[in-house]
């Protein structure tokens, strides 16, 4: 049984011409830098900078984006590497197919399914929050019976109709087109750097030079946690994480690391782009530079308008505005969340549908799947089964105890295809690459580690799950996907002609 059979680049390509599966292009550099800045300032910029810096770092958490960034930058640099190589669907999953082997590919290919459908979920539920928050201050009650509730207040049979009306909204989107979804995404995406930058200026008038004193609050007693919610290493090591100080600078950057999410995602749409060789590089590296920039800015501006030990770590950037007497910049910022997260949830639903798209033509998943629609270009099956499994859990569960799953997903990916780089540089070194990673193959190894570190910090919690989740996949592969590989077939057949 051979489950590290790889599939050639050249095949890979190939099947992109297929006319049964063939993805409609269009989409320019500009097109897939908003894609990426659309799916990366999200849920992370309105409320983890208050949550990191009022628990975690202080002032010093402008330091935590910056190490996040980097350790992000590292694993893009890889990422940016294989989408101008191979330039097919799927991102991950298909550069580790060509690399690491088939059952490797459908390890991450699952990583990934997890990460972007629960990711969409996740901000599905955040965004029907920030949505009755905006309407309640203008006026508008949103009935209770049907609305977002904590995950402590749930009962079984709750229904978030809020939640489920975004995600049908953009199913139907999506189903319609990848380039009419990424006109949408423009609009939404220019009205939240709108509100981003509206945060950064407005705010500037109000901040006090005092509230940096000190910039890295001194080092606090270290956060006592137990069992199944204790880090995985804090556990292993028998140590508790450290608060404020250097150490608690590193701790933030881990926690932090959730809101540069999503800029993998670019390289799923691979095949739609008209020219991927120059502009998937562009489009993954633009927009996690722009976002960085904009995520570091926001934090010296909370940081400065609001003492650290005073920021609300659910809402920071209203309540900043509403403890100078802003209150209606605060409603200004909670309508630019849901349009931001709007697109969130649209970019994640696309990255799980091309992801799922390409998994389902190489056969490991149903080939029936994967046929696109001959006028509109997309793969409508797909499109409309990850809608309504998105709908389900965000409509339905509550999947905020689930939010780690997404790290822990992406993280998986982010260090298989680092350590897939220099594989293929040496397995292909025939293969035009238009964009190569640096001191390749000290940088991909140290991309693979940091993501390692990032991962080890997750909780034990998170990682039995984690386990679950990977042992039903190694079911559905050995059940059905190793069988009807389309790559073991051909092998076969090409055997049987010999």
């Amino acid at each position: 049984m051979n489950v590290l059979r790889t599939k050639s680049i050249e095949q890979s390509l190939e099947d992109t011409e297929d006319v049964e599966f063939k993805l409609k292009k269009g989409l320019t550099a500009l097109d897939l830098t908003v894609f990426g800045i659309g799916v990366v300032i999200g849920a992370g910029i309105f409320t983890l900078t208050g949550k990191v810096a009022s628990q975690y770092a202080g002032p010093g958490v402008v330091f935590s984006f910056l190490l996040a960034a980097i350790c992000c930058a590292l694993a893009a640099l890889c990422y940016a590497e294989f989408a101008s190589t191979v330039p097919v669907a799927g991102s991950a999953y298909t550069f580790s197919y060509a690399t690491l082997g088939e059952l490797v590919a459908w390890i991450i290919g699952w990583d990934l399914i997890l990460e972007l459908m629960l990711g969409a979920s996740v901000v599905a539920q955040g965004w029907s929050t920030y949505l009755v928050t905006f309407l309640d201050e203008i006026g508008i009650t949103w009935p209770s019976s049907v609305g977002p509730v904590d995950s402590a207040e749930f009962s079984w049979g709750h229904f978030n109709l809020a939640a489920v009306l975004l995600v049908l909204v953009l199913t139907t989107l999506i189903a319609i087109g990848i380039k009419e979804s990424l006109r949408v995404n423009l609009f939404l995406v220019a009205i939240k750097l709108f509100i981003v930058l509206f945060v950064i200026i407005a705010g500037l008038f109000y901040v006090t030079g005092a509230n940096y004193h000190p910039f890295i609050p001194p080092a606090a007693d270290p956060v006592e946690s137990s069992g199944l919610t204790q880090p995985l290493l804090q556990w292993v090591l028998g140590v508790q994480p450290q608060t404020f100080g250097v150490l608690g600078i590193i701790s933030a950057a881990s926690v932090v690391f959730f809101a540069y999410i999503g800029f993998d995602v670019v390289a799923t749409t691979a095949e739609e782009a008209n020219n991927p060789q120059k502009d998937l590089p562009k489009g993954i590296l633009g927009s996690l530079a722009i976002c960085t920039v904009l995520y570091m800015a926001v934090a010296l501006v909370i940081t400065g308008m609001v003492p650290y030990d005073k920021i609300d770590p659910n809402a920071a950037l209203a309540t900043a505005f509403t403890s100078v007497g802003k209150d209606g910049f605060a409603t200004m910022i909670a309508a630019g969340a849901v349009a931001g997260l709007t697109t969130v949830v649209m970019t994640l639903m696309i990255g799980a549908v091309r992801v799922l798209f390409a998994m389902s033509r190489d056969g490991l998943l149903p080939t029936a799947f994967a046929h696109t629609n001959p006028k509109t270009g997309t793969p409508v099956r797909i499109t409309l089964t990850i809608g309504a499994m998105v709908a389900v859990i965000a409509g339905f569960t509550p999947i905020e105890k689930l939010e780690e799953m997404v790290n822990i997903g992406t993280l998986t990916a982010f260090l298989l295809v680092s350590l897939a780089v220099p594989i293929l540089r040496r397995t292909r070194p025939d293969l035009e690459r238009p964009f190569k990673v640096p001191l390749s193959p000290y940088l991909p190894v140290l991309a693979a580690l940091v993501c390692l570190y990032l991962m080890l910090n997750l909780t034990v919690e998170t990682w039995l799950r984690f386990v679950v989740w990977m042992a039903i996949g190694f079911i559905i592969y050995f059940a059905y996907g190793h069988r009807h590989s389309r790559v073991r077939l051909a092998e076969q057949a090409e055997a049987s002609a010999s």
